[in-house]
Order: C-alpha cells, then sequence, then structure tokens
C-alpha cells in the first residue's frame, strides 16, 4: 500500500531532504532538468525547507512520532492485513521518504512472497501520482535478479463503496455540526493545466468523482462544488481554485462553509494544515462565520471495509 510520503521530522534538514526526493522526480516537474535544477537548488531548497518545517510542526504530534499520513497510513494496512488474513502480507510503502518502495518489495521478499500487488492509494489516477508509483516500483525491480510477478491498481474514482463512504462521512459530520453550511467544497489537489491539456485523465476523474458524491448526497451543483488547491509556481493550474472560492464566498452570501477532500486517502500536511488551517483562517478573515473540514476517511471502519474490497477484487483475484 503506497501513499506519497512525508519527510522524516518536521525540521528543515528533513523537509529539504524529502523535497529533494520529490521535485527531482520528473513526473512532478516535468521541466528540462538544465532548466529546473538551477531554481530547484538555488531557490527553492533553500527557501522552502523552512517554510514547510513550520508547517508540518503545526501537525505532526508528540515528539519522536511518524507524520501523520504515514502513521495513519500504517493503521489502514493493519486493518487490511486483518480482513485478508495470513495467506496475504501487507506492507507500507511512500512514493517518496521512508518507508521506500524498494523497503517493502524488499519485505514482502523476506516473507517469500513472489507475486506483489501495488495498491497506490490515491482515488484519481494521476501521471504525477500513480505513474510515479509505478515508476518506482520498476526501477527497485531493476536491481533484483529474480523479480516478482508485480500487478498495479490503476485507480477506483468510481467505485460504488468509495462515493458511499465519502457521502456517509459527510452526512456524519454534517449532523455533528451546529449549523447547516451555505455551501460545501470537495477539494481536489491541483495539477497544472498544461498537464491535462496534454492528456492527463486526473481532471476528468476528479470531476466524475465529484457528481457521484454530489448525486449520492442529493445536492445542486450550487451547493455542492467542485475546487482544487495546493497550486505550486507561476504556472496555471486546475480551476477553480480553493483558496480563491473560500475568500469570494462571504461577500457572495455564502459564509458558512464545510469542505471535504476525497482525493486525500489520510490527513495530511496538505488537509491538516493547507485546508484546516491556513484556508479556515482566510475565510473568516474574508467574512466567514462558520468553517469547518471534514475528516479524511483515514483508518474508519468504512474505509478499511472499501480498501480491502478494492484489493480483492481488483487486485487479488485468482492468487487469493
Amino acid at each position: 500500500m503506497v501513499n506519497l510520503g512525508s519527510p522524516d521530522a518536521p525540521t528543515p534538514k528533513a523537509v529539504r531532504k524529502y523535497l529533494f526526493e520529490f521535485l527531482h522526480d520528473y513526473r512532478v516537474i516535468e521541466l528540462s532538468r538544465w532548466l529546473w535544477c538551477p531554481i530547484l537548488h538555488g531557490i527553492i531548497l533553500r527557501v522552502r525547507p523552512k517554510k514547510s518545517a513550520a508547517a508540518y510542526a503545526k501537525i505532526w504530534g508528540p515528539d519522536g512520532a511518524e507524520a501523520p499520513l504515514i502513521r495513519i497510513t500504517r493503521a489502514q494496512a493493519a486493518g487490511v492485513q486483518a480482513r485478508l488474513g495470513d495467506d496475504v502480507h501487507v506492507e507500507v510503502a511512500m512514493r517518496y521518504g521512508n518507508p521506500s518502495i524498494d523497503a517493502g518489495i524488499a519485505a514482502l521478499e523476506a516473507k517469500g512472497c513472489s507475486r506483489i500487488a501495488v495498491f497506490p492509494l490515491y482515488p484519481q489516477y494521476a501521471a504525477a501520482t500513480t505513474a510515479s508509483i509505478y515508476d518506482a516500483v520498476g526501477k527497485a525491480l531493476k536491481k533484483r535478479r529474480n523479480a516478482p510477478q508485480v500487478r498495479y491498481l490503476r485507480d477506483y474514482h468510481d467505485h460504488p463503496d468509495y462515493i458511499s463512504a465519502i457521502a456517509g462521512s459527510i452526512r456524519a459530520h454534517l449532523d455533528g455540526l451546529d449549523y447547516t453550511p451555505d455551501r460545501i467544497l470537495a477539494s481536489f489537489h491541483g495539477l497544472p493545466q498544461d498537464v491535462v491539456d496534454k492528456g492527463d485523465p486526473y481532471q476528468k476523474e476528479c470531476l466524475h468523482s465529484a457528481d457521484l458524491i454530489r448525486a449520492e448526497l442529493g445536492m445542486s451543483d450550487a451547493m455542492f462544488m467542485t475546487t482544487f488547491q495546493s497550486r505550486f509556481g507561476p504556472k496555471a493550474w486546475l480551476q477553480p481554485y480553493t483558496d480563491k472560492t473560500l475568500e469570494a464566498m462571504p461577500d457572495e452570501g455564502h459564509k458558512k462553509a464545510v469542505v471535504i477532500t476525497p482525493g486525500f486517502t489520510s490527513d495530511c500536511l496538505e488537509t491538516l494544515e493547507e485546508i484546516a488551517l491556513e484556508a479556515g483562517e482566510s475565510f473568516e478573515e474574508h467574512g466567514g462565520t462558520h468553517y469547518s473540514v471534514v475528516p479524511c476517511l483515514n483508518d474508519s471502519e468504512a474505509h478499511i471495509d472499501l480498501l480491502t474490497k478494492v484489493a480483492r477484487d481488483d487486485l487479488l483475484a485468482g492468487w487469493i
């Protein structure tokens, strides 16, 4: 089970190491290395680690703990392991940082596994996320003379249980509020617009997921809106932007907001700091009166059931 990853600690040094690996991935930054490396090493890796480390420190947890993303992914893996039983061995890996994909494969090989199913924890496919995991697995296998048989999951963006679990988490969250939101935003991680223009299906799958969730909830387009977050750099990214949408809502008469992040399987920096803290503060500064974020599915029973079903039906069919 593979997710994006996090630094080993909320420190500038650890963040710099993590960003070095992350931002060197051509799937993430599709610029010529001659153009990109001077920017990365001359500016970003000098400036960004301190700022990002401060953001990670806000959401990290007790001293000595792993990042929330990694802790939650381990809990998800434990839940899936318990449901699949002893015939299947479940390991956790991160595309960037630790535990690495290479270490995950090695751990499975040490247990005698010759057939490995790779489960990217991204409901929607994107070359920068899912395909990058494929690349990393391929790179790890190049070092192995006796390579295992491998299967990959592509996506599960329209899986009925995924839609049901997200919709259920929204209903449960709304039931616990003392206000009725004027608008709900489904905020997905963004991508540069030119990446989608070149054929990446990510935006289409996000919009499809959101449409299915909206239909499950019986809400209108005006009530349940899809936006994109986490843009980076001067390029145009997928729109509408989450932060700009939230900033404009109070002037439009929508002062009570709820945000959900259906593309994230685990709470992490982008959900706990960027959306829950930073976006919430900005919304209130622009006149918003009520703001709440629906937690990711994390290690909830509904999510573990979903992940297990996808693993059993789409990855392990014929193997167990």
